[in-house]
Parts: structure tokens; sequence; C-alpha cells
């Protein structure tokens, strides 16, 4: 699966996760079990390196309670992580602002 730069990322989505990420998603969490802070942080950083991830995604299929959090971590430990804000609608039709998070190849990115 191809990570989105900078730039790809868009507004107006909806809050839908295909199948094989779900499924991806499902094998990181059933990979790195457990609810401590080192558990959360090596399943987003882990998502992370295979795609973008958002905000809803981390904490509904990864079992982070604030995926916001844990990525603050992993930037305090050297990961460069881009957050690209869009607005979203819910199963149940509401609008929220939620965050993509997106990691940077090593050496950066001018994107």
């Amino acid at each position: 699966m191809d990570q989105p730069t900078h730039r790809q990322c868009v507004r107006g989505h909806t809050m839908h996760t295909d199948a094989i990420k779900r499924q991806a998603l499902a094998e990181i969490l059933a990979a790195h079990p457990g609810t401590d802070t080192m558990a959360q942080c090596t399943r987003i950083r882990a998502a992370l390196v295979r795609f973008a991830l958002s905000t809803f995604e981390a904490s509904r299929y990864l079992d982070c309670y604030d995926p916001r959090a844990r990525v603050m971590q992993l930037r305090h430990a050297g990961d460069v992580i881009r957050t690209h804000w869009q607005t979203v609608e819910t199963e149940g039709g509401g609008k929220h602002r939620v965050g993509l998070y997106v990691l940077e190849p090593k050496g950066g990115s001018n994107a």
C-alpha cells in the first residue's frame, strides 16, 4: 500500500477504512498486545510505516485511547510525523475534524 505524501492528503473524506487496511490494523493489534504506552506507540508506529493513520483508526482499530499523546511520544523519540486535518463524516452522519498522521521517511521530506 502506498503511503500518501504531505500534499496528497485531502479533506472531505468519510470515516471509512477499507477491508484491507482493517485487516492490516487487526494484525498489528494482535502482534503487539497490551494497553501500556509502549505497546500503543509500537502499534501506531507499525501502522504508520505502512500507511497514513487517522486518530479515529488508531482509536478504533489499534485500541489506543488517546492517539494524539502516543504520536507526540513518537515525535519526541525522533520520528517525523505530519498531521493533516480532515473533516470527515461518521457512520451516523455527523461531521468531525480528525487528524491524519503521515510518517515521513528518515531524512525528512520537502513536501
